[in-house]
């Protein structure tokens, strides 16, 4: 275990390195400052296109740190020729996976809760009142989500060779089993056999992530899931986390790290 950690430790440190999360940070701010400084709204149509417009940018930035990190993290080890002293010391395969799924993972966390810090205080300033049990439910579940989708991207690293084309459908994915991917059991319905059966089965086979984005049900003052639904999902995108690591680890133990 000390040696997993030891290699999300890197991946932390790389992001404190890098511009991205800085780049998104300000880019986030900025948006969102912009929108709350706009004077033809009334109040709470302001506090209510603000929570959307910041959650929104946080699930994009967050995505697009955990998809890009987790993307690079095994092709620029290859890259860079530092896999082989890495797996000298020694290191298994599997730890190195664990170690990199664990990092970015982590590094999303800590995304997350600095996203998450300045829309508290742009909630609380505007509604004088911070609802903390509620702000930590949709960033565990956003961060549950993303466990997934760093998975796949790793998947993906260790398949393709280019962090670039992986990346790319990576966002692609995500964004289909997001947004079409709630409808196909309904398609399903309407359409003939062997089709109808084949789309069925791919709804079920997908990793449904829309049931991780609670921003509507937080701007409508909804009530969000209990901890028993959440704790099903969570298990369920633990289950699928693995499924999806124990692939990587599969083909990265057959993989020529010469190529």
């Amino acid at each position: 275990m000390n040696t997993v950690w030891a290699i999300s430790t890197v991946v932390i440190k790389e992001l404190y390195r890098r511009k991205d999360f800085y780049v998104l940070l300000v880019l986030t701010t900025l948006l969102t400052l912009a929108a709350g400084s706009m004077s033809f709204f009334n109040e709470n149509t302001i506090v209510r296109a603000l929570k959307e417009i910041c959650l929104l940018l946080i699930w994009i930035s967050s995505l697009i740190i955990g998809i890009t990190t987790a993307a690079r993290q095994i092709p620029s080890e290859k890259e860079n020729r530092t896999i082989f002293p890495l797996l000298a010391k020694p290191v298994t395969r599997w730890q190195v996976v664990l170690g990199k799924f664990l990092g970015c993972w982590l590094a999303c966390g800590i995304t997350l809760i600095v996203f998450y810090v300045f829309f508290g205080i742009l909630v609380g300033a505007r509604e004088h009142t911070l609802p903390v049990a509620a702000f930590a439910k949709l960033m565990w579940m956003q961060w549950v989500a993303l466990g997934v989708v760093v998975a796949l991207a790793l998947l993906g690293s260790v398949v393709l060779s280019a962090p670039g084309p992986n990346a790319t459908l990576c966002f692609i994915v995500v964004l289909g089993v997001t947004f079409v991917g709630p409808h196909l059991g309904k398609v399903s319905v309407g359409l003939t056999e062997p089709a109808g059966t084949l789309l069925y089965s791919i709804y079920f086979l997908i990793p449904h992530l829309e049931w991780y984005d609670l921003r509507d049900i937080f701007i409508n003052d909804q009530i969000l899931p209990g901890n028993a639904a959440c704790f099903m999902a969570t298990f369920y995108a633990a289950a699928y986390a693995t499924l999806l690591l124990v692939l990587t680890w599969a083909r990265f133990r057959r993989q020529n790290l010469n190529t």
